[in-house]
């Protein structure tokens, strides 16, 4: 057993105090703490598609990077509750060899734990103990670009094998008995700006998966694989040859965005349309509705980023929903929420799929996400138009002012409202859960040609460092659009939210808190310290009949919170 990496709660043990106080753990937090010597009993076990199915109402597993296909985060089992979450407590820990961002959102099958590491790297663990099963580390290719810090969001476990996603812009099927290779795909050319750090989807025998490089000039997508071969089975291009759009000159809430639309068409009749460029990377995995056969997900911003001289139009399908027919991959609809975006307020939150409230009071199916413009966007789920958005969830100034030479400020900034951060959701109380931040932003335009797979960004949005910066945990109620609750952080929040059948939301801190809250009031129920910014997503489990809370703690670098290396569990026994 290496001590260094693993430990068990139980007697006190000189070994577990001693990697308590590396990791920034106190004493009173550990509580003591035997390491572990037994071998681990766990065995990885194949998921199947009926239990993706079946996943919303599975209080055992964890079996999807945002719990099931409607990634509405609501785990529903409730052994810790409102009672007794003040006692919750480490049950263990286990560190990883790669100290950096931490996104992973671990996946649990059958008592089987997946998590990921910044540079790719895929942990196998018991998910009783923390012990290591296997670990996979990727031989990264030779040319790697990746916008905001390295990352990988987890892993897609589907039969017997288990798929993750590379900053070398591949797509790697594991064996998840050993973590050995199955086969490598690559999804696109790195050397054009290609990366990939959100987790693989998998459902029907497909595994689906989007790209980043929205600040490199590439042409974003989505695509599919044979989950057996590899084989490349559809892909949808995320701006279309036809990009220009309606024209737009008000956003999604009416305001009106400034644009110069005659200019614009003038550029567009005589330089053409942009889409080779254009950007509209994917961020997050879609939401599937299985019963109408499509897949919801959104689009990230056009490129370059803040000079829209050299991309005229609407730059469809950018900030965008959209929704394909899940075996085809065609196009069914979509909304965009900003057209023509000049600051980076993309759509970079996964969709959600509920039940709410329609216009008309009467209960339809929605598809939600989480802007960085820090309103709830809900649309309706057969058409995608705009059912309602929320009221702003944290401060917005000069919206929408155009980028300038010496710079114009504008709020949100550049990092959201909600950046990539996946909210939660309680369907009893149809209340969305959204982690939000505020940093106050100069908005900078420098026009430059198309750079050939570099950094593309026409110009900076910098941080005005004479300005407060801090986060804000909200509660809407997406049948109204209503704030429900909302609770200030002292530093900006990013990282992703899990609501439980017990009424409580879980939610990390870049500071290191890892908080428990009341989902009805927004109390603050108990806290944790883990020593490095808790920048992830929590998930949830049973093993041997007693339910765990997990996250990473690794801090995140466009934030710039402490770095970690830490999966920790928790219990309330």
């Amino acid at each position: 057993m290496n001590f260094r990496r693993n430990f068990t709660l139980g007697c006190v043990s000189l070994a577990a105090i001693a990697l308590g106080a590396t990791a920034g753990y106190s004493t009173e937090e550990i509580k003591g703490g035997a390491a572990a010597t037994a071998a681990t009993t766990a065995t990885p076990t194949p998921v199947t598609q009926a239990m993706d199915d079946n996943a919303a109402k599975d209080g055992k597993n964890f079996l999807q990077t945002n719990g099931n296909y409607w990634q509405n985060r609501f785990y529903p089992a409730s052994q810790i509750n409102t009672r007794n979450v003040s006692h919750m407590h480490v049950a263990w820990i286990f560190q990883t060899d790669i100290m950096d961002t931490m996104e992973t959102s671990p996946i649990i099958a059958n008592g089987v734990m997946y998590v990921s590491t910044a540079f790719d790297h895929v942990y196998a663990l018991d998910a009783k103990t923390g012990q290591q099963i296997w670990e996979y580390k990727h031989k990264m290719g030779p040319i790697t670009t990746y916008c905001c810090g390295p990352n990988n969001r987890g892993v897609a476990v589907y039969n017997d094998k288990v798929y993750v996603a590379t900053l070398d812009s591949k797509l790697v099927a594991l064996d998840g008995k050993t973590g050995a290779v199955k086969w490598s795909k690559e999804i696109a050319d790195p050397e054009k700006g290609y990366s990939e750090t959100m987790a693989p989807t998998a459902v029907k025998g497909m595994i689906l998966i989007g790209t980043n490089g929205g600040e490199y000039g590439i042409r974003g997508f989505v695509k599919a694989f044979d989950a057996e071969t590899g084989d490349l089975k559809w892909t949808f291009d995320t701006t279309p040859e036809d990009s220009k759009g309606v024209w737009a000159a008000k956003d999604a809430t009416g305001r009106d965005m400034h644009r110069d639309i005659e200019a614009e068409k003038a550029a567009y009749k005589k330089n053409g349309d942009p889409y080779k460029t254009l950007g509209g990377g994917v961020w997050q995995n879609p939401s599937v509705d299985l019963a109408a056969n499509r897949i919801y997900f959104a689009v990230g911003n056009p490129s370059p980023d803040l000079d829209g001289s050299l991309r005229p139009g609407d730059n469809l399908y950018t900030d965008s929903l959209v929704s394909l027919d899940l075996d085809t991959g065609k196009y069914v609809c979509h909304f965009q929420y900003i057209a023509h975006d000049l600051w980076d307020l993309d759509a970079t939150s996964p969709t959600v799929l509920a039940e709410a409230a329609g216009k008309d009071g009467k209960p339809m199916k929605v598809v939600m996400e989480a802007g960085k413009t820090g309103h709830i966007y809900v649309n309706n789920a057969k058409d995608c138009s705009l059912v309602r958005f929320s009221e702003a969830m944290i401060p917005q100034e000069n919206m929408w002012t155009l980028p300038t030479k010496d710079g114009a400020r504008m709020l949100p900034g550049a990092n959201g409202g909600v950046e990539w951060s996946p909210m939660a959701t309680d369907p009893r109380s149809h209340t969305a859960f959204a982690m939000n931040l505020h940093q106050p932003m100069n908005y900078f335009v420098d026009s430059s040609p198309y750079p050939d797979g570099k950094l593309w960004l026409g110009g900076a949005f910098k941080v005005i460092p004479s300005e407060q910066q801090w986060g804000q945990f909200v509660a809407v109620d997406y049948n109204t659009g209503k704030i429900k609750w909302k609770v200030k952080t002292p530093e900006p929040m990013i990282g992703g939210a899990l609501a439980t059948a017990g009424g409580v939301v879980f939610a990390g801190e870049a500071n290191g808190a890892f908080k428990a809250y009341d989902s009805g009031t927004g109390k603050i129920l108990w806290t944790f310290n883990a020593g490095a910014g808790v920048n992830a997503p929590p998930s949830a489990y049973m093993v041997a009949g007693k339910e765990y809370v997990v996250v990473a703690a690794g801090g995140n670098a466009q934030i710039d919170s402490k770095r970690g290396n830490s999966i920790i569990a928790f219990t309330a026994d």
